[in-house]
């Protein structure tokens, strides 16, 4: 995986998230309640804060939890709830380590169609339905992991030309349509209550 992604829209944050199948799902698994430039920049940061280029998911499972998170709380902070983050990125990388040997990219390397990497998807800790077909189609649309029935099982949001997600932004541009998609989906939501 090398691929240029602009979610953080920070060069440095960006290039991990392109390079490291973990940073991206640490940076997928943060992308609640905050913007989505914080959320994905988020990996860069730990990685900085743990002196190291990349994210180790045996390395941040094995770190001690009260100083984990610690780390996230420095400022300026990872997530909004660094301390709850911080045990969801924890709980993330233990299962990693446990089903895939650390290896993030196992996830989704060698699945023969789409339901079955959107079913490891929705297994990982903090990754509910909508994250999991969110991340596939990420995986999808950006990163050329397409097992037969991809879009189908990322739902909507494996819809050529859609931008509803982080699976559609490829910059400044797209990120802006994503936002009017979601303030629309929200302004419906709160018409219809």
């Amino acid at each position: 995986m090398n691929t240029t992604l602009r979610l953080a829209q920070q060069p440095e944050a960006d290039a991990l998230l392109g390079r490291s199948p973990l940073a991206a799902l640490v940076g997928m698994l943060l992308d609640q309640q905050v913007p989505m430039e914080w959320a994905f920049s988020g990996p860069y940061t730990i990685a900085r804060r743990m002196g190291a280029d990349d994210l180790d998911a045996e390395a941040i499972a094995a770190y001690d939890p009260e100083a984990f998170a610690e780390l996230l709380k420095e400022k300026p902070a990872v997530h909004r709830y660094p301390g709850s983050m911080a045990k969801r990125i924890q709980q993330l990388c233990g299962f990693l380590v446990e089903e895939y040997g650390g290896d993030a990219a196992g996830v989704w390397t060698g699945v023969a169609s789409g339901a079955e990497l959107f079913s490891r998807l929705k297994a990982l800790p903090g990754f509910g339905e909508q994250k999991a077909r969110i991340f596939l189609a990420l995986l999808g649309k950006q990163l050329g992991v397409r097992p037969r029935g991809w879009r189908e099982a990322a739902g909507p949001y494996g819809e050529a030309g859609s931008f509803r997600s982080v699976a559609d932004i490829t910059g400044p541009e797209s990120l802006a349509k994503v936002r009017a998609y979601k303030q629309e989906a929200k302004a419906a939501a709160r018409a219809a209550k």
